[in-house]
């Protein structure tokens, strides 16, 4: 896959960094402003139960369906088994693909989107097709204008499951079929159908598909809904016997065995990424207690690679990432952003923590100080906090700061990224090994589980067997058959 245009990707670009570093009274409010909205919130949400109780009005969760958004399909499968749980009702919106503002890496999405619902089905008991390709352009307009004629109808569920099963195994005589016993909406009103669900998400401030909605708050497809089944929980609404979520997500469980010498980690991290301080020091904690190594891979923040981020798209990974943290039992949320100058100022010190040892203490005190202790990173009172609780000098530490400049390796590391990988976003991982088996390439903390469950799968092959050893034809990466570990 040829890399993206360097005048795109490569950073970081001229003045971005200097129109994204915020003075220190602005840092100072936003971290204010961060540390109060999250009770902002909270007292919001009550106030929104307190006024349906009054007007006894149900439970009502809404779901934003993208027909060719893979994430949606999977979304759509969830709808039943949490109508089964849960005393509520679903309302359902049509929406289109968003911008290129919000979506700035729209084709290597999409293929990564493919690959990771057929990874991730089956762990929840859903389906998706491990060979789905990128769904024809008229197919969609059909299911499209399909769903816009029914999206009230109580049979909106059964049809989108249909047509999306159809839609990404491409089977066009069972679209056919669909599309001929159901009338389909003029292409105006299917226009009018999109406008209306993209404007009322733009109002609530999103932008992605497979978005659940209850009550103020966002819930991304199947990864999510164990933050919203709990919430439902908490309201009384969770039907009788409907203990544990039903999504609840797979455990951090590599298996008993330990390393070796067939598998090794690769971890692509960012010293300006909510999500990557939220799972740091768990990602190598875990691959540490399985003798599995990790060679860390940092790249430059996003946004000073030239990748646009719109203030709706940064409050969401904000908050959801502190969802994550916070669920999961670990320290975050005093967020000092570290973008622009402290940023090249701590990468500035990295190659020298790396070679005296240090490197991943060095990360973890960079990260834990921006999002956990609200320390200004761009500082040399901050940056000193950082190199001794990493336990290194400080005076030591002075002789390279702001001297040493390792753009070329992040750089590469990019280019690795995208071109290998086929990913660009971070904490993104690869799981090599052992020989035959072929890498797996995941984006995201909340990816972490799958690597787990892979190094299990992986430890538990025979060291002699041959090719895709261990693995039955039809069986996802990460996928247990019954009598596996």
């Amino acid at each position: 896959m040829p890399s993206p245009p360097r005048d795109a990707h490569a950073g970081p670009q001229p003045g971005l960094a200097s129109r994204q570093d915020l003075g220190a009274r602005q840092r100072s409010a936003q971290r204010r402003l961060l540390r109060v909205l999250p009770r902002l919130r909270e007292a919001g949400f009550a106030l929104r139960e307190l006024g349906r109780r009054l007007r006894r009005a149900p439970h009502r969760v809404e779901l934003f369906h993208q027909v060719d958004d893979p994430y949606s399909h999977l979304a759509l499968q969830a709808v039943g088994p949490l109508l089964e749980r849960h005393a509520i009702e679903i309302r359902f919106h049509l929406v289109g693909r968003t911008d290129a503002l919000h979506e700035p890496e729209p084709e290597l999405l999409t293929a990564y989107a493919r690959r990771d619902c057929a990874w991730v089905a089956p762990h929840y008991g859903l389906s998706f097709p491990q060979d789905a390709g990128r769904p024809d352009a008229g197919d969609i307009r059909r299911v499209e204008r399909l769903l816009a004629g029914r999206i009230r109808d109580d049979s909106f569920l059964e049809l989108a499951l249909g047509a999306g099963s159809a839609l990404w195994r491409a089977d066009r005589h069972a679209l056919d079929r669909l599309t001929q016993e159901a009338a389909l909406a003029s292409d105006e009103a299917t226009r009018e159908t999109l406008r209306e669900g993209n404007a009322l998400r733009a109002r609530r401030r999103h932008y992605s598909g497979a978005m659940f909605w209850y009550a103020g708050d966002w819930y991304w497809g199947v990864d999510r809904l164990h933050h919203l089944e709990r919430r439902l929980g908490r309201l009384g609404a969770a039907r009788h016997g409907a203990s544990a979520p039903r999504f609840d997500r797979p455990p951090l469980d590599p298996g008993p065995r330990r390393n070796d010498g067939r598998l090794e980690l690769e971890m692509f991290p960012s010293l300006r990424s909510p999500y990557t301080a939220a799972i740091f020091d768990r990602s190598l904690a875990i691959a540490d207690a399985v003798g599995v190594p990790v060679r860390l891979r940092p790249v430059m923040p996003m946004v000073m690679r030239g990748v646009p981020a719109p203030a709706a798209k940064g409050l969401y990974i904000w908050l959801d990432a502190r969802r994550e943290a916070l669920h999961a039992g670990l320290p975050y949320g005093d967020m000092y952003d570290p973008i622009g100058r402290a940023v090249t100022r701590g990468f500035s010190l990295w190659p020298w923590a790396r070679e005296a040892g240090r490197e991943r203490a060095y990360l973890s005190a960079f990260l834990r100080a921006a999002f956990v202790e609200g320390r200004p990173t761009g500082s040399d009172e901050g940056l000193r906090w950082v190199v001794e609780q990493a336990g290194l000098d400080w005076d030591e530490a002075r002789t390279h700061l702001d001297r040493d400049d390792p753009s070329e390796e992040l750089e590469a590391n990019r280019r690795l990224l995208y071109d290998e990988l086929g990913l660009w976003g971070v904490p993104s991982y690869r799981l090599r090994g052992p020989a035959g088996e072929p890498d797996l390439c995941v984006w995201g903390q909340d990816r972490l589980w799958l690597v787990c469950a892979e190094i299990a799968r992986r430890l538990a092959l025979p060291t002699a067997a041959g090719p895709e050893r261990g693995r039955a034809p039809d069986q996802a990466p990460g996928s247990y058959q019954i009598g596996e570990v």
